[in-house]
């Protein structure tokens, strides 16, 4: 097979061409790309997550008595959220919270970190991928598993910073 140096045009199954593919298809939210040159063929499929209905819109409402007198509702004390910053997935791939299947997490709830603190790894293609939390704070939560799947834009933590 010829490479892109080679013959000075994109072949489909080289790295870049397949990455350029996966930006358009976050891009463009696409759930899938097939490509045939020749013989050639080359599939991208995103795995589709199934839809989740909060549990507030789940549970049938019922309705007021037609003759009840207006409640009036205690005042609750307002509910303060920290200053909680996302970080997201840069690319598809699978989660992994440690850097080795026998090694601690990179992070866990609790944790200090700097902006130049390595998190997680997303692994594509073989192709490992340190992600640095790029904010101060502490870890407030972590949203995925080990080995969950994941795609541009997923929250993987959420840092409370000192904003």
């Amino acid at each position: 097979m010829a490479s892109e140096s080679e013959t000075g045009t994109p072949r489909p199954f080289d790295v870049k061409t397949v990455e350029y593919l996966i930006g358009l298809m976050a891009q463009h939210e696409l759930a899938e790309i097939s490509l045939k040159e020749g013989e050639q063929k080359i599939r991208l499929r995103k795995a589709v997550a199934a839809p989740l209905i909060p549990a507030t819109l789940a549970a049938p409402v019922a309705p007021a008595p037609a003759f009840a007198a207006p409640a009036v509702a205690p005042t609750a004390p307002a509910v303060v959220v920290p200053n909680l910053f996302e970080i997201k997935s840069e690319t598809p791939g699978t989660f992994y919270s440690r850097p080795k299947p026998d090694k601690d997490d990179f992070v866990s709830v609790g944790a200090t970190i700097r902006p130049d603190t390595t998190v997680c790894l997303i692994e594509a293609m073989k192709i490992f991928d340190e992600i640095k939390a790029k904010c101060a704070g502490i870890v407030r939560e972590v949203c995925v598993k080990n080995g969950d799947a994941v795609d541009y834009g997923t929250v993987l933590f959420r840092v409370e910073t000192s904003q």
